[in-house]
């Protein structure tokens, strides 16, 4: 049996710009991966200052990318896309998200869904009506909610927020792009990840106490937005902002890795962070905080090394060369088999495919009722 194939459109917060943000590399992971299967995407993004310094290409070769800006433009410019595709999303942290998502909702003709890459934020936010793109109003509006989250949440989102469809579709990585590389290695240690107070701590605790005290030992931190106030030790390498383009020869460079996880994150569980798949691809070993669901997704000791002090760090970087490019490789294997770009795609393919017969069984009652009303007004 033949597939369909969908015209799907995005609205998410950025796909040509890594600048601060890990969803980029998700989208376009993803868009590539569907795009293989057939299905025609269109990417819509707004226009403003910090992607369009920091953007890394207009154009890419397996979806179109447009750009707007403000609600306005938008609704003159693509009102008749998001009428005639099969499923329009719309992402997290999306400027005037709720506007848009209300609009979106109000006019599609066929399903439509909330991408959430913040499933824990998210959450956190639209208990305390803090949420700038999602609000309690649109949960049910949207045919499916396609969360970073899994596990009890997702249970949660349905049950108290009265979403019609909660799925998880994890993070991913493309495979093409993310793989291990004969690098000398620059760095024992070394952390990716944007600038977060509440993942601070345990940066400080588990990488840069860790460099004080292994001062032969070199690291790096590499993410925007750090304060000016931090004080980093002479053998840490700071990098500001490293383009996508990077990633692999960064991780490539490692020893180990560091994998941090937000607090909300940590709280809900089932939410591993894309860099955690994009080292696991490159084959490089992972040191990571611990957080319920982890187990999910890798064995700890063999595939991952889950770490809760500065000891275990520092531990770990006596561990013999084979046993580190082992449990780098089991990582790798795990990776590749469950959580690649095209594995994602084909999960959304199915969830959008289940969701428009579900929307098409439900026209057809509607019009059987319609023809039913009809009949017994006429008797």
């Amino acid at each position: 049996m033949t597939q369909p194939k969908f015209k799907c459109v995005f609205l998410g917060l950025s796909i040509t710009s890594t600048w601060g943000n890990g969803h980029a590399t998700t989208y376009r992971g993803l868009l590539k991966a569907l795009s293989k299967r057939g299905h025609s995407c269109t990417f819509l993004e707004r226009d403003v200052p910090w992607y369009a310094a920091n953007r890394e290409f207009d154009e890419l070769p397996y979806c179109k990318v447009k750009l707007y800006g403000s609600v306005k433009e938008l609704k003159e410019r693509f009102a008749h896309l998001i009428r005639s595709a099969d499923i329009v999303v719309v992402g997290s942290y999306v400027p005037d998200g709720i506007k848009i998502g209300r609009w979106v909702t109000s006019i599609a003709k066929n399903a439509t869904a909330f991408y959430d890459i913040d499933t824990p934020i998210t959450l956190a936010n639209v208990r305390s009506d803090k949420c700038e793109y999602i609000s309690r109003d649109l949960y049910p509006k949207y045919s499916l909610y396609l969360s970073f989250t899994g596990g009890p949440t997702l249970e949660y989102i349905e049950r108290k927020l009265n979403a019609a469809c909660a799925r998880a579709l994890y993070c991913s990585v493309d495979p093409s792009l993310y793989y291990p590389e004969r690098e000398p290695a620059k760095w024992d240690i070394a952390y990716l990840g944007t600038y977060a107070p509440d993942r601070q701590p345990a940066l400080e605790k588990l990488l840069l106490s860790v460099a004080r005290q292994n001062r032969d030992r070199k690291f790096a931190v590499a993410g925007p937005q750090y304060p000016e106030a931090i004080a980093w030790p002479g053998n840490v390498n700071r990098i500001d902002h490293l383009p996508a383009t990077e990633h692999r020869s960064f991780y490539n460079s490692q020893k180990f890795t560091l994998n941090l996880t937000r607090k909300d994150m940590v709280r809900d569980g089932y939410s591993p962070r894309v860099r955690l798949f994009e080292a696991a691809a490159c084959g490089v070993p992972i040191l990571t905080d611990q957080w319920p669901g982890l187990l999910s997704f890798f064995a700890p000791s063999s595939e991952i090394l889950p770490v809760l002090s500065a000891q275990d760090v520092t531990s770990y970087l006596q561990m013999p060369h084979e046993r580190r490019v082992q449990i780098g490789l089991n990582a790798r294997r795990r990776t590749l088999r469950f959580h690649t770009a095209a594995v994602r795609a084909a999960e959304f393919e199915a969830h959008v495919l289940a969701s428009l017969e579900q929307i098409s069984s439900s026209n057809k009652r509607s019009r059987a009722a319609v023809r039913q009303s009809s009949s017994a007004v006429a008797l």
